[in-house]
């Protein structure tokens, strides 16, 4: 099967700032791939530069066969290629609605905004009831269900998340787990950067493990979770 998303050899980071240092994944279509490591380890970077908000200072980038290194935001987005980032970003003087339409701007999305909302309100429930609520006063929890929404109103093929559990409560960032099962069973491939090992693996295909800028390690999820030097540096075992 050929890969959805293929990054060879990629160098980028902040200005003359190098945080990617010839750094190779790649994503196959379907399920959720991994990506593991330290806080700094460049895992931020990477989806910034895959989406791209950054841009490329070396190597490859190409979706579905394509070269896209040099492609607009907008291009990517509209390609599929859809990116829910770290700290949520929502935006917080519009209602949840209008954070929602904001999502499905593009033009392979618009034309299905009624569809993707009803969609979205199916999978988050509390957000229909927040409807005309400003962004603002949503807790953490509902603000990340908001910001995924937004990103399922772009219509991805690709969804990246980043730290999608960061600062949520226990309860709801294991509903975050649970709905990455439910995007692969709507045939939506997930790209998964998180802090929370034990349960991004359990939900994952396969993982990539980043230090420094490099893939250090890369395996199906299964054998990252059995690998002793995995489980004592990140899992405490």
């Amino acid at each position: 099967m050929s890969a959805l998303l293929e990054v060879d050899d990629l160098v980028g980071g902040y200005g003359a700032t190098r945080i990617l240092h010839g750094l190779t994944i790649a994503v196959q279509p379907g399920g959720a791939t991994a990506l593991l490591g330290a806080n700094g380890a460049g895992k931020t970077t990477l989806m910034k530069t895959l989406c791209g908000l950054l841009p490329v200072a070396g190597g490859r980038i190409r979706w579905r066969g394509e070269d896209i290194t040099r492609a607009s935001c907008a291009e990517r987005v509209e390609a599929g290629l859809v990116l829910v980032p770290e700290g949520r970003m929502v935006f917080p003087g519009l209602s949840v609605r209008d954070n929602l339409r904001l999502g499905g701007v593009n033009p392979r999305a618009r034309p299905n905004v009624r569809r993707g909302l009803e969609h979205v309100y199916h999978l988050f429930p509390i957000l229909r009831d927040r409807d005309h609520q400003l962004a603002a006063t949503l807790s953490g929890g509902e603000q990340q269900m908001l910001a995924i929404g937004r990103g399922l109103m772009a219509e991805p093929t690709l969804m990246l998340l980043d730290e999608p559990t960061l600062g949520l409560a226990p309860l709801v960032a294991l509903h975050m787990f649970d709905l990455v099962q439910t995007l692969a069973a709507e045939s939506i491939t997930v790209l998964l950067a998180e802090q929370d090992v034990r349960r991004t693996l359990a939900v994952a295909g396969y993982g990539y493990v980043i230090e420094n800028g490099r893939v250090a390690r890369h395996a199906d999820a299964g054998a990252l979770a059995d690998d002793p030097q995995i489980r004592q540096a990140y899992l405490g075992l």
